[in-house]
């Protein structure tokens, strides 16, 4: 993420507790298969129900109908409707599976063309006849599972066309600290952010990164309206009754807290490229201040060569596009949507920079855990830092050295990063002290084995997820050494590290 003011860490979407999957039938004995229920969670100790078990998503069409508010003085209130048609694979024999879903009604769902009835939620280890759906929406235990009980049921290794049709009223709450979180309504649309598990608010979904999968989108808005998605315009819009559907398609693998659809009043602009052919689609919202609009489109023309800097350090742009969505919102805001990243207010050369590599790291290569967050910020400020020293500005190592000499409250150096807890998973110390650890690394391994390292890691882990233990098992393996202490020292302890480790 770019801005850490308020991160994306809302209050809204942090998980403390958990509980066991909800209406789970026990297993059929005897011979041959034993169908269970899949898990309602992906197994995350911060975030216990996002993501769920038992299948892996391939692909999910949302074809998604959203209506603004009315202007000002109505209530600040849309309404989406949408109809998700998601492909998955059982991985597990399954009696029934979970998808994420908050906020939202059903109004109806198919599995394999076969509707379910809906029916209310049965008691744990009950026996439901026949292809049903039941949705437990509890704000208090912070639980938000539609459960689907396929009939047939379903084996292993079985390709699974799931339809969902859902809807609801969207709102923007007035806590700051909810308002930037997943579907996030404004007065001219919507504007779609949702780390960590924030897509639940819009589409059905197994809302964890490890379970990546493509998608495809087409958005109906009223006409004059634009809506952005990720990936490229497979087709034009197509305008007709008074309403606008934009398409949009993205076929790399995506994480869907990456995903976004968001709708305004933007300026969308002729693609432009890289050097080595990656497109660079922007979306510009047409009410930015002039001061604002003078910072973005500076930065914004700064794209081009900022991909082909981070393909000359990393390895080829990963996706098939890049770009931008920047709204005129009340609040500063960047997220690394992928490909297309969400800037509110205006886009900073440096917050570009950084939501650009976290294509590369974050994007491309995921946190199994998200207690692995600095993976991501920490490498996106390492490589903003790389970035300003290409440019004239200040070294990474005099960005090391400004960081480290900066006098600090001892509570600062208390975090561990490398297990920074749901509350902590945007805080300024997994940015700053997370890119001060990579630079660490590079002192300590040497440029050579640093970025031979690097292109590894991103190589092995590519579409996929990993985690810190993976990461510090590829800098053993170029380099040679055995870096225990040094991860010890700069994720683990709470005390800061010696002066002495990294030289000019």
């Amino acid at each position: 993420m770019g801005a850490r003011l308020l991160g994306g860490a809302t209050a809204a979407a942090l998980v403390l507790g958990g509980l066991g999957a909800v209406g789970a039938a026990a297993a059929p004995k005897g011979p041959g298969p034993r169908y269970t229920a899949g898990a309602s969670g992906a197994g995350d100790a911060y975030f216990p129900f996002a993501g769920n078990g038992g299948y892996d998503v391939r692909h999910y069409d949302l074809d998604l109908d959203y209506a603004p508010p009315a202007p000002a003085p109505a209530p600040l209130e849309g309404r989406l409707d949408g109809t998700a048609t998601i492909d998955l694979v059982a991985t597990r024999d399954l009696d029934r599976f979970n998808l994420d879903l908050r906020g939202m009604e059903v109004e109806s769902l198919t599995v394999n063309g076969r509707p379910a009835a809906e029916i209310a939620p049965p008691a744990p280890g009950a026996t439901v006849d026949g292809a049903a759906f039941w949705h437990v929406q509890d704000d208090d235990a912070r639980v938000w599972e539609l459960t689907v009980q396929p009939r047939p049921k379903l084996k292993a290794g079985q390709q699974v066309q799931v339809v969902v049709e859902y809807g609801g009223v969207t709102t923007r709450p007035e806590d700051i600290e909810e308002a930037l979180y997943g579907w996030v309504t404004t007065r001219d649309g919507a504007m779609v952010a949702s780390e960590p598990d924030g897509s639940m608010t819009w589409y059905p979904v197994s809302d964890h990164q490890t379970d990546k999968a493509s998608y495809s989108f087409a958005i109906t808005v009223p006409e004059g309206k634009v809506a952005v998605a990720n990936g490229i315009q497979p087709r034009p819009a197509e305008t007709a009754g008074g309403f606008t559907t934009w398409y949009w398609d993205a076929p790399d693998e995506q994480a869907s807290y990456l995903t976004t659809a968001s709708v305004g009043d933007f300026e969308l602009r002729p693609p432009t490229a890289s050097a080595s052919g990656v497109p660079i689609i922007d979306a510009v919202d047409r009410d930015l201040t002039p001061g604002r609009l003078e910072t973005t489109n500076a930065s914004l023309a700064r794209q081009a060569a900022m991909i082909d800097f981070f393909e000359s350090r990393f390895g080829p742009y990963p996706f098939v596009a890049f770009g931008s969505i920047v709204d005129d919102d009340t609040i500063f805001y960047a997220l690394e949507t992928q490909t297309r990243p969400v800037y509110s207010r205006q886009a900073a050369e440096g917050t570009v920079a950084h939501e650009l590599a976290h294509q590369w790291f974050g994007n491309a290569v995921s946190p199994e855990r998200w207690q692995d967050i600095w993976l991501n910020e920490g490498w996106a400020t390492y490589a903003t830092w790389m970035w300003t020293e290409e440019n004239g500005g200040p070294t990474a190592q005099q960005s090391y050295d400004d960081w480290y000499d900066e006098s600090r409250a001892a509570d600062y150096w208390e975090l561990q990063i490398g297990d920074p807890g749901p509350l902590g998973l945007f805080a300024e110390q997994v940015y700053d002290r997370g890119a001060a650890t990579l630079h660490a690394l590079r002192v300590e391994v040497g440029d050579e084995a640093f970025f031979i390292a690097t292109r590894l890691w991103l190589e092995r882990f590519d579409d996929g997820a990993a985690t810190a233990e993976d990461f510090q098992a590829v800098y053993e393996e170029v380099s040679g050494e055995d870096l225990d202490e040094f991860f010890e020292i700069w994720l683990v302890d709470q005390v800061k590290p010696p002066a002495d480790w990294v030289q000019p």
